[in-house]
Protein backbone atom coordinates (compact mmCIF):
# COMPACT_ATOMS: atom_id res chain seq x y z
CA UNK A 1 0.00 0.00 0.00
CA UNK A 2 2.89 2.41 0.84
CA UNK A 3 4.34 1.72 -2.31
CA UNK A 4 1.39 2.16 -4.28
CA UNK A 5 0.64 5.36 -2.50
CA UNK A 6 4.91 6.55 -3.40
CA UNK A 7 4.79 5.49 -6.99
CA UNK A 8 0.72 7.19 -7.10
CA UNK A 9 1.75 10.58 -5.23
CA UNK A 10 5.27 10.65 -6.44
CA UNK A 11 6.50 11.04 -2.76
CA UNK A 12 9.21 9.23 -1.04
CA UNK A 13 8.41 5.93 0.58
CA UNK A 14 8.90 7.21 4.04
CA UNK A 15 6.35 10.43 3.50
CA UNK A 16 3.99 8.03 1.92
CA UNK A 17 3.68 6.00 4.97
CA UNK A 18 3.50 8.95 7.18
CA UNK A 19 0.71 10.63 5.10
CA UNK A 20 -0.94 7.05 4.43
CA UNK A 21 -0.50 6.28 8.57
CA UNK A 22 -2.03 9.90 9.39
CA UNK A 23 -4.91 9.17 6.72
CA UNK A 24 -6.46 6.39 7.91
CA UNK A 25 -6.05 7.96 11.73
CA UNK A 26 -8.35 10.51 10.31
CA UNK A 27 -10.77 8.03 9.17
CA UNK A 28 -10.67 6.31 12.34
CA UNK A 29 -11.37 9.15 14.08
CA UNK A 30 -14.31 9.89 11.44
CA UNK A 31 -16.96 7.63 12.30
CA UNK A 32 -19.09 9.05 14.36
CA UNK A 33 -22.21 8.85 11.87
CA UNK A 34 -25.51 8.83 12.89
CA UNK A 35 -27.19 5.41 14.30
CA UNK A 36 -30.21 4.18 12.81
CA UNK A 37 -33.35 4.99 14.54
CA UNK A 38 -34.72 2.08 16.83
CA UNK A 39 -30.88 0.94 17.06
CA UNK A 40 -30.97 -1.78 19.76
CA UNK A 41 -29.32 -0.67 22.97
CA UNK A 42 -29.59 -1.26 26.88
CA UNK A 43 -29.18 0.91 30.27
CA UNK A 44 -26.11 -1.08 32.00
CA UNK A 45 -25.71 0.42 35.73
CA UNK A 46 -23.68 -0.70 38.51
CA UNK A 47 -25.15 -1.01 42.10
CA UNK A 48 -23.86 -2.00 45.42
CA UNK A 49 -20.34 -0.48 45.99
CA UNK A 50 -21.27 2.23 49.07
CA UNK A 51 -23.21 5.09 49.23
CA UNK A 52 -21.09 7.78 47.26
CA UNK A 53 -20.25 5.28 44.69
CA UNK A 54 -23.84 3.87 44.21
CA UNK A 55 -25.16 8.12 44.29
CA UNK A 56 -22.58 8.80 40.95
CA UNK A 57 -22.12 5.81 39.17
CA UNK A 58 -23.11 6.50 35.55
CA UNK A 59 -25.37 4.48 33.32
CA UNK A 60 -23.98 3.39 30.32
CA UNK A 61 -26.39 3.30 27.28
CA UNK A 62 -24.74 1.47 24.88
CA UNK A 63 -26.04 0.98 21.00
CA UNK A 64 -26.30 -2.07 18.83
CA UNK A 65 -26.73 -4.41 21.88
CA UNK A 66 -28.15 -7.60 19.53
CA UNK A 67 -24.33 -7.72 19.24
CA UNK A 68 -22.44 -9.75 22.81
CA UNK A 69 -18.86 -7.43 21.41
CA UNK A 70 -20.82 -4.10 22.30
CA UNK A 71 -22.03 -5.04 26.15
CA UNK A 72 -20.32 -4.18 29.17
CA UNK A 73 -18.97 -7.47 30.58
CA UNK A 74 -16.41 -9.29 33.16
CA UNK A 75 -12.93 -9.88 32.53
CA UNK A 76 -13.09 -13.98 33.07
CA UNK A 77 -9.80 -16.66 32.50
CA UNK A 78 -9.56 -19.80 31.51
CA UNK A 79 -6.46 -22.25 31.22
CA UNK A 80 -4.74 -22.40 27.74
CA UNK A 81 -2.17 -25.76 26.88
CA UNK A 82 0.72 -25.34 28.65
CA UNK A 83 -0.91 -23.38 31.79
CA UNK A 84 -1.35 -19.76 31.18
CA UNK A 85 -3.99 -17.69 31.49
CA UNK A 86 -6.61 -16.47 28.99
CA UNK A 87 -8.80 -13.63 29.57
CA UNK A 88 -11.69 -12.52 28.23
CA UNK A 89 -14.98 -10.46 28.55
CA UNK A 90 -17.60 -12.49 29.26
CA UNK A 91 -21.15 -9.99 28.24
CA UNK A 92 -23.45 -12.05 30.19
CA UNK A 93 -22.26 -11.16 33.40
CA UNK A 94 -21.94 -7.10 33.45
CA UNK A 95 -20.06 -5.48 36.03
CA UNK A 96 -18.74 -2.15 36.81
CA UNK A 97 -15.18 -1.60 38.72
CA UNK A 98 -15.14 1.18 41.00
CA UNK A 99 -12.14 3.31 42.66
CA UNK A 100 -12.39 5.95 45.14
CA UNK A 101 -9.47 8.15 45.47
CA UNK A 102 -8.80 11.58 47.32
CA UNK A 103 -6.18 14.29 46.23
CA UNK A 104 -5.41 18.00 47.13
CA UNK A 105 -4.46 20.86 45.25
CA UNK A 106 -3.32 24.79 46.39
CA UNK A 107 -7.19 25.28 46.27
CA UNK A 108 -8.64 22.33 48.58
CA UNK A 109 -8.99 18.54 48.84
CA UNK A 110 -10.71 16.54 46.26
CA UNK A 111 -12.52 13.07 45.76
CA UNK A 112 -12.21 10.78 42.68
CA UNK A 113 -14.80 8.45 41.85
CA UNK A 114 -13.50 6.58 38.81
CA UNK A 115 -15.78 3.66 36.94
CA UNK A 116 -14.41 1.41 34.63
CA UNK A 117 -16.08 -1.31 31.84
CA UNK A 118 -14.67 -3.46 29.81
CA UNK A 119 -16.22 -5.06 26.71
CA UNK A 120 -15.33 -8.33 24.72
CA UNK A 121 -13.67 -6.19 22.08
CA UNK A 122 -13.74 -3.45 19.29
CA UNK A 123 -14.06 -5.79 15.72
CA UNK A 124 -11.62 -5.82 13.07
CA UNK A 125 -12.74 -3.34 10.32
CA UNK A 126 -11.98 -1.20 7.72
CA UNK A 127 -14.97 0.44 6.26
CA UNK A 128 -15.72 1.97 8.58
CA UNK A 129 -12.12 1.24 10.04
CA UNK A 130 -11.68 0.48 13.54
CA UNK A 131 -8.76 2.19 14.51
CA UNK A 132 -8.59 0.63 17.95
CA UNK A 133 -9.44 -2.80 16.85
CA UNK A 134 -8.46 -5.36 19.46
CA UNK A 135 -9.59 -7.86 22.30
CA UNK A 136 -10.76 -6.57 25.84
CA UNK A 137 -11.32 -2.87 25.21
CA UNK A 138 -12.11 -0.75 28.37
CA UNK A 139 -13.24 2.65 29.60
CA UNK A 140 -13.33 4.74 32.62
CA UNK A 141 -15.40 7.66 33.68
CA UNK A 142 -14.11 9.65 36.94
CA UNK A 143 -16.58 11.78 38.57
CA UNK A 144 -14.23 14.59 40.76
CA UNK A 145 -16.36 15.81 43.67
CA UNK A 146 -15.22 18.86 46.03
CA UNK A 147 -14.98 19.12 49.59
CA UNK A 148 -19.02 19.47 49.40
CA UNK A 149 -19.07 16.19 47.66
CA UNK A 150 -20.60 18.00 44.88
CA UNK A 151 -19.81 16.73 41.14
CA UNK A 152 -17.56 19.14 39.94
CA UNK A 153 -15.72 17.52 36.98
CA UNK A 154 -16.63 14.56 34.60
CA UNK A 155 -13.46 12.47 32.47
CA UNK A 156 -14.16 9.98 30.42
CA UNK A 157 -10.76 8.07 28.52
CA UNK A 158 -10.18 4.70 26.84
CA UNK A 159 -8.27 2.57 29.44
CA UNK A 160 -5.41 2.66 27.05
CA UNK A 161 -4.93 6.72 27.58
CA UNK A 162 -6.83 7.37 24.39
CA UNK A 163 -9.52 9.71 23.95
CA UNK A 164 -9.45 11.41 26.87
CA UNK A 165 -12.51 14.23 27.59
CA UNK A 166 -12.26 16.90 30.37
CA UNK A 167 -15.79 18.29 31.33
CA UNK A 168 -16.66 21.00 33.87
CA UNK A 169 -20.51 20.07 35.61
CA UNK A 170 -22.17 23.59 36.35
CA UNK A 171 -20.95 23.71 39.96
CA UNK A 172 -17.38 24.03 38.84
CA UNK A 173 -16.22 27.36 39.61
CA UNK A 174 -15.89 29.52 36.56
CA UNK A 175 -12.14 30.37 37.98
CA UNK A 176 -10.63 26.66 37.50
CA UNK A 177 -11.65 26.22 34.15
CA UNK A 178 -8.41 26.55 31.81
CA UNK A 179 -7.50 30.16 30.23
CA UNK A 180 -8.29 29.21 26.94
CA UNK A 181 -11.55 27.49 27.48
CA UNK A 182 -14.46 28.89 25.14
CA UNK A 183 -17.73 29.05 26.05
CA UNK A 184 -20.37 27.13 23.40
CA UNK A 185 -22.98 24.76 23.77
CA UNK A 186 -20.91 21.42 22.68
CA UNK A 187 -16.81 20.79 22.54
CA UNK A 188 -15.85 18.55 19.56
CA UNK A 189 -13.73 15.54 21.42
CA UNK A 190 -11.66 13.87 19.08
CA UNK A 191 -15.00 13.29 16.42
CA UNK A 192 -17.22 13.15 18.78
CA UNK A 193 -19.31 16.17 20.67
CA UNK A 194 -20.21 16.23 24.09
CA UNK A 195 -21.66 18.95 26.53
CA UNK A 196 -19.20 21.46 27.24
CA UNK A 197 -21.03 21.65 30.84
CA UNK A 198 -22.48 18.72 32.38
CA UNK A 199 -25.51 20.01 34.16
CA UNK A 200 -25.21 18.23 37.26
CA UNK A 201 -26.43 20.98 39.49
CA UNK A 202 -29.67 21.54 37.40
CA UNK A 203 -31.49 17.70 37.89
CA UNK A 204 -32.76 16.50 41.06
CA UNK A 205 -31.52 13.07 41.69
CA UNK A 206 -29.31 13.11 38.72
CA UNK A 207 -27.56 10.22 36.86
CA UNK A 208 -24.91 10.89 34.81
CA UNK A 209 -25.45 9.11 30.99
CA UNK A 210 -22.27 7.67 29.03
CA UNK A 211 -23.63 7.32 25.63
CA UNK A 212 -21.46 4.39 24.19
CA UNK A 213 -20.83 4.16 20.42
CA UNK A 214 -21.58 0.99 18.78
CA UNK A 215 -18.45 -0.51 17.60
CA UNK A 216 -15.60 1.03 18.95
CA UNK A 217 -17.12 1.93 22.02
CA UNK A 218 -16.84 5.62 21.86
CA UNK A 219 -18.14 8.37 24.78
CA UNK A 220 -20.33 9.64 21.71
CA UNK A 221 -22.74 11.84 24.35
CA UNK A 222 -22.67 12.54 27.88
CA UNK A 223 -26.66 12.76 29.45
CA UNK A 224 -28.03 14.04 33.20
CA UNK A 225 -31.31 12.13 33.78
CA UNK A 226 -33.52 12.17 37.04
CA UNK A 227 -32.83 8.73 38.75
CA UNK A 228 -36.98 8.20 37.83
CA UNK A 229 -36.21 8.93 33.87
CA UNK A 230 -33.31 5.91 33.60
CA UNK A 231 -35.49 3.01 32.63
CA UNK A 232 -36.97 5.52 29.97
CA UNK A 233 -34.01 5.65 27.80
CA UNK A 234 -34.04 1.77 26.52
CA UNK A 235 -36.93 -0.42 25.57
CA UNK A 236 -35.77 -3.28 28.42
CA UNK A 237 -35.29 -2.14 31.68
CA UNK A 238 -32.18 -1.27 32.98
CA UNK A 239 -29.42 -3.84 33.83
CA UNK A 240 -28.47 -3.88 37.46
CA UNK A 241 -25.00 -4.72 37.20
CA UNK A 242 -22.24 -5.49 40.24
CA UNK A 243 -20.39 -2.52 41.22
CA UNK A 244 -17.46 -3.90 43.21
CA UNK A 245 -14.01 -2.70 44.24
CA UNK A 246 -11.47 -2.11 41.17
CA UNK A 247 -8.50 -4.41 42.52
CA UNK A 248 -10.84 -7.46 42.09
CA UNK A 249 -9.63 -7.49 38.43
CA UNK A 250 -5.92 -8.17 40.65
CA UNK A 251 -7.88 -11.36 40.92
CA UNK A 252 -9.93 -13.03 38.47
CA UNK A 253 -10.43 -16.81 39.63
CA UNK A 254 -9.52 -19.48 37.61
CA UNK A 255 -10.04 -23.57 38.24
CA UNK A 256 -6.79 -23.58 39.80
CA UNK A 257 -6.18 -20.06 41.85
CA UNK A 258 -6.61 -17.19 40.19
CA UNK A 259 -5.02 -14.51 37.26
CA UNK A 260 -4.82 -10.45 37.42
CA UNK A 261 -6.19 -8.87 34.58
CA UNK A 262 -3.15 -7.57 33.91
CA UNK A 263 0.40 -8.66 33.00
CA UNK A 264 2.76 -8.90 36.11
CA UNK A 265 5.89 -8.50 34.83
CA UNK A 266 8.74 -8.01 32.21
CA UNK A 267 7.45 -5.79 28.42
CA UNK A 268 3.94 -6.10 28.93
CA UNK A 269 3.65 -5.09 33.05
CA UNK A 270 0.66 -3.62 33.50
CA UNK A 271 -1.15 -4.10 30.34
CA UNK A 272 -4.29 -5.66 30.47
CA UNK A 273 -4.16 -9.01 28.60
CA UNK A 274 -4.64 -9.81 25.13
CA UNK A 275 -5.43 -5.76 24.75
CA UNK A 276 -2.87 -5.33 21.80
CA UNK A 277 -4.36 -3.12 19.30
CA UNK A 278 -2.44 -4.21 15.78
CA UNK A 279 -3.59 -1.18 13.87
CA UNK A 280 -2.99 1.32 16.56
CA UNK A 281 1.04 -0.15 16.80
CA UNK A 282 1.68 -0.41 13.04
CA UNK A 283 0.04 3.29 12.44
CA UNK A 284 1.00 5.16 15.80
CA UNK A 285 3.68 3.93 17.80
CA UNK A 286 6.41 5.96 15.43
CA UNK A 287 4.48 8.96 16.78
CA UNK A 288 4.57 8.16 20.36
CA UNK A 289 7.90 6.26 20.51
CA UNK A 290 6.27 3.51 22.31
CA UNK A 291 5.29 -0.13 20.75
CA UNK A 292 2.15 -0.57 22.75
CA UNK A 293 0.47 2.19 22.22
CA UNK A 294 -3.25 1.64 22.19
CA UNK A 295 -2.86 -1.33 24.53
CA UNK A 296 -4.91 -1.70 27.54
CA UNK A 297 -3.69 -1.00 30.92
CA UNK A 298 -4.06 -0.78 34.71
CA UNK A 299 -5.48 2.41 36.68
CA UNK A 300 -3.95 3.99 38.52
CA UNK A 301 -0.42 2.89 36.99
CA UNK A 302 3.04 2.98 38.32
CA UNK A 303 5.70 4.85 37.12
CA UNK A 304 7.11 2.11 34.86
CA UNK A 305 4.15 2.06 32.67
CA UNK A 306 2.41 6.08 32.93
CA UNK A 307 -1.35 6.14 32.16
CA UNK A 308 -0.18 9.16 29.65
CA UNK A 309 -3.21 10.90 27.90
CA UNK A 310 -1.03 12.74 25.02
CA UNK A 311 1.14 11.63 22.52
CA UNK A 312 4.22 13.63 22.87
CA UNK A 313 6.68 11.17 24.67
CA UNK A 314 8.40 13.84 26.64
CA UNK A 315 4.85 14.32 28.41
CA UNK A 316 4.43 11.10 29.25
CA UNK A 317 4.55 11.39 33.03
CA UNK A 318 3.07 15.36 33.31
CA UNK A 319 0.08 13.71 31.30
CA UNK A 320 -0.44 10.67 33.46
CA UNK A 321 -3.74 10.36 34.73
CA UNK A 322 -2.96 8.60 37.78
CA UNK A 323 -1.41 11.65 38.91
CA UNK A 324 -4.91 13.41 38.75
CA UNK A 325 -3.50 17.19 40.18
CA UNK A 326 -0.65 17.06 37.66
CA UNK A 327 -2.86 15.96 34.62
CA UNK A 328 -5.12 18.37 35.22
CA UNK A 329 -2.97 21.26 35.51
CA UNK A 330 -0.89 19.72 32.13
CA UNK A 331 -3.99 19.79 30.42
CA UNK A 332 -4.92 23.84 31.87
CA UNK A 333 -7.43 22.85 34.42
CA UNK A 334 -6.97 25.08 37.51
CA UNK A 335 -8.62 23.25 40.84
Amino acid sequence: VVALAAGTLGLPATVAALALGLALFLVGCAHHFALPAGAPRAVIRGEGGGSLADRFAPAFLVYGADDPANLVGEPVAREEKGGKAEVLVDPARPTVYFLEQEFCTEKGRYRNLAYRVHFPEIPFSLVPFHLTAGKNPGLLVVVTLDERDRPVLVTTVHTCGCYKAILPTDLLPFESLPEDWKLKPRKNIYGETLPAVVPMGLVQDPVLVARVRPGVHRVMDLWVVPRSELARLSPSAPVAAPLVPMDRLEHIPLAQGETSLYHGSGFMEGFVKGSVKPWETLLMSWMALDPLVGTDKRFPAGPENPFYTSLKPWRRHASDMSDFPTFLSYWGWRL
